[in-house]
C-alpha cells in the first residue's frame, strides 16, 4: 500500500536519488558476514544477523563502532577491525548480494515515465564508492544511473546534504525538481536537510527508523515505487493510491 503524507507531483520530478543498501540491493547476508569476520580477526564475538543489518545506514566506520558497542571507544581496535572489513568486503561483496524484486523494472519505468526528457536517476549511499559501483555495475544497474556517489565521494556523509545538493548542481535541477528514496531515516533527513522530496520503502533494512520520521510518500514494494512516478491516483493526504 501506498502511504501519502505529503503529495507531490511526479511530472516535475527531473532527478531521483537512490540509497543502495536496502534500497535497490538485498547485501544483508554479505554485510553480516564481512562484519563478524572482521569480529573474529579482531577476537571479539559474533553477532546475530539482525543486530548487524540494524546497524547499516552510517557508512563503514559507524557500522564497525556499532559492532563493538562500548570498544568502540578503542581507536586501534575500531581502525584495525575496519581495515579488515573492508578488505573481506571488497572480496566477498557480491557472494550472497542481489537486487530486490521487481526493482531493475521499477528503475526503468521511473526513468522513462516522465513528461519530456527522461528523468535522471543517481545513487547516494554511505557504503564506500568503489564497492558501490562495482556492485551496480556487477548487477546490471549501471545503465540506468548518470551518478553513483559513496560515503568517501564527499567530505561529508549523509544526512548531510553535500552529495545531494552536489547532484542537483551537477544534473542542473532545483531541489523541488528532485526526490531521494532510502529505506531509513538517514535518507529523509537526507532529503529534508537538501530540500528533497522523500520517499521511503519498507522492505529494507530499517523500516522501523521510518516510523518517526516518515517521509512524504511511503511505499511496500519496488511496483509501488514505480507507480508513485507514474502518477498513480491518490486518495488523499494520508491515504493510499490503487
Amino acid at each position: 500500500m501506498i502511504r501519502t503524507h505529503r503529495a507531490f507531483d511526479p511530472h516535475s520530478i527531473r532527478l531521483v536519488i537512490f540509497d543502495l543498501d536496502g534500497t535497490l540491493i538485498d547485501s544483508r547476508l554479505d554485510l553480516v558476514h564481512s562484519v563478524n569476520a572482521a569480529l573474529r580477526h579482531i577476537e571479539r564475538p559474533e553477532l546475530p544477523d539482525d543486530v548487524i543489518a540494524s546497524y547499516v545506514g552510517d557508512g563503514a566506520p559507524i557500522l564497525i563502532q556499532r559492532a563493538l558497542g562500548a570498544e568502540a571507544a578503542d581507536e586501534a581496535l575500531v581502525r584495525k577491525g575496519l581495515e579488515f572489513f573492508l578488505s573481506y568486503y571488497r572480496e566477498h561483496k557480491l557472494d550472497h548480494t542481489t537486487i530486490y524484486p521487481g526493482i531493475a523494472q521499477a528503475l526503468s519505468s521511473i526513468q522513462d515515465s516522465s513528461n519530456g526528457a527522461p528523468r535522471k536517476l543517481a545513487v547516494l549511499t554511505n557504503k564506500p564508492v568503489n564497492p558501490s559501483r562495482a556492485i551496480v555495475d556487477a548487477l546490471g544497474l549501471g545503465r540506468f544511473f548518470s551518478r553513483v556517489y559513496g560515503g568517501n565521494s564527499f567530505a561529508t556523509k549523509k544526512p548531510d546534504p553535500e552529495g545531494a545538493r552536489k547532484l542537483l548542481e551537477e544534473i542542473d535541477v532545483r531541489s523541488e525538481q528532485a526526490t531521494i528514496v532510502g529505506d531509513s531515516h538517514v535518507d529523509v533527513r537526507t532529503g529534508r536537510n537538501a530540500g528533497l522530496w522523500t520517499v521511503g520503502v519498507t522492505y529494507g533494512f530499517a523500516p522501523h527508523t521510518l516510523e518517526n520520521e516518515a517521509p512524504d510518500v511511503l511505499v511496500g514494494t519496488a511496483a509501488e515505487l514505480a507507480q508513485v512516478f507514474a502518477g498513480g491516483r491518490r486518495d488523499d493526504a494520508t491515504g493510499s493510491a490503487d
